[in-house]
């Protein structure tokens, strides 16, 4: 009985270790939405602190989270089509790694460098 009860906990720690690409992309794109949208929210405030006038930071933020909501989206939905099978495959880690690091490039990237843009416009003017 002690062979088969080994047996059965050692299957099921094996099987509780199997990534789910599916959840896991979930779980990333909700983060990186939390992330972009806090980062963005505080360079908001600091473009207002050093003046920024008018409404401009307030419709960059409404426009760049209701833009990058899609975009995270589009992420998740390339993983939410897996099947059971495919979304336990190690064979998927590699194009995994490569769409994590394009989502959170995006998430951490895309407020400064449209803050750098919005600025450098507002120079201009």
């Amino acid at each position: 009985m002690g062979k088969a009860t080994e047996h059965h906990q050692a299957r099921a720690t094996a099987s509780a270790r199997v990534r789910d690409w599916r959840k896991s992309m979930s779980d990333h794109v909700a983060y990186g939405l939390l992330v972009y949208t806090g980062l963005q929210i505080f360079m908001t405030v600091k473009a207002l602190s050093e003046g920024t006038s008018g409404l401009l930071p307030y419709a960059a933020l409404v426009v760049l989270v209701a833009g990058i909501i899609p975009a995270l989206r589009w992420f998740e939905g390339r993983w939410a089509a897996l099947d059971d099978g495919q979304a336990a495959d190690p064979a998927y880690a590699a194009a995994f790694r490569r769409d994590i690091a394009g989502l959170w490039l995006l998430a951490i990237g895309l407020p400064f460098g449209l803050t750098l843009i919005i600025k450098a416009l507002l120079s201009l003017f």
